[in-house]
């Protein structure tokens, strides 16, 4: 998923005097229009961006956040979407949703934690927004506090029924390595999923943008790619050469970062002289997948990319 800007804006309207409140959908019922954790940021003058339904309740929302920018206090507001206002935003059914509106402030929601919450977003860093609904307390949290929600991308209450989680996390990369035929699906779905993909191949003739219109291309040698695009929790990659000296300087790069994902085109064959290639090195081969995707009897290239996407969602939201 990308980065919505929701806070960053907030906290740049507060900066420039302006004022601002974030609302954010805390509880759903039914077909509501928004899924939970989305935000939309309102300035002390009405404007506004992002969103907490399909625009039902947006005008209720926002007479709410300008009381709460003159008068401070954080509030939580509860709509009820009829079955006519539902249809007429694309949805079968109407339903409820509540909001939690914060004004940026001192005494509310504090320019300080928004801050520090733009600054780790920037940095691509995990991170959870914590409010107490009965004492109005507000903190920031790190994996592995929360380490379910963050694998599920989940914003919600805690049992306690009182603590709202935000979540937080980077968008997803994916980092494809080969320009080859399963690469050119492979791609596509991964920008459907939300990724954020890129092919590395420093072959110019297999990487090329008459293979791959529109995505993004690095002709790099794949370990230096690598490095100089970043590899985190958030992201997966996907070796397809069939070739070790293309293949395992990514695959040794990757070993020694985060990502949730590493899998590994091959045969069984293939990935046993992988393994003893790597055991050499001193490196263990646990976290790879091969042969990659998975067992859904594919064949052709598109239902290969089709089993090796399956597996990175399985593994994101499975670990």
């Amino acid at each position: 998923m990308t980065f919505d800007a929701i806070p960053e804006t907030a906290l740049d309207w507060h900066r420039a005097g302006r004022g601002a409140v974030l609302a954010t959908v805390i509880e759903t019922w039914g077909s509501a229009p928004r899924p939970v954790g989305s935000q939309l940021a309102i300035s002390g003058a009405g404007d506004i961006a992002g969103s907490v339904s399909g625009g039902c309740v947006e005008g209720a929302v926002i007479v709410e956040a300008m009381e709460a920018v003159e008068a401070g206090g954080a509030r939580i507001l509860e709509f009820g979407v009829s079955d006519d206002e539902a249809f007429a935003v694309g949805l079968a059914c109407g339903g409820r949703i509540r909001v939690l509106v914060e004004p940026v402030r001192e005494d509310d929601l504090s320019p300080n934690l928004l801050a520090d919450l733009v600054t780790a977003r920037a940095a691509r860093q995990q991170i959870a927004y914590e409010v107490d609904t009965g004492d109005w307390t507000r903190r920031l949290l790190r994996p592995p506090e929360h380490a379910a929600r963050f694998r599920l991308d989940r914003s919600g209450f805690l049992d306690d029924e009182h603590r709202f989680v935000a979540i937080h996390n980077p968008p997803l990369r994916m980092v494809v390595v080969g320009g080859v035929h399963i690469a050119q699906p492979l791609m596509q779905m991964a920008r459907l999923a939300g990724f954020d993909a890129v092919l590395v191949d420093p072959r110019d003739s297999f990487a090329s943008p008459a293979r791959f219109p529109g995505e993004r291309l690095l002709h790099d040698w794949p370990d230096e790619a690598l490095a100089a695009h970043g590899v985190d929790a958030r992201t997966a990659v996907v070796t397809l050469t069939h070739d070790p000296k293309l293949d395992d300087p990514a695959i040794e790069y990757v070993l020694g970062t985060e990502a949730f994902y590493l899998g590994c085109l091959g045969s069984t064959r293939t990935h046993a002289k992988r393994v003893a290639r790597l055991a050499e090195k001193g490196l263990a081969p646990d976290r790879i997948h091969a042969p990659v995707g998975l067992d859904i009897g594919a064949r052709s290239p598109a239902e290969i990319a089709v089993a090796i996407m399956a597996e990175i969602v399985q593994t994101l939201r499975r670990g």
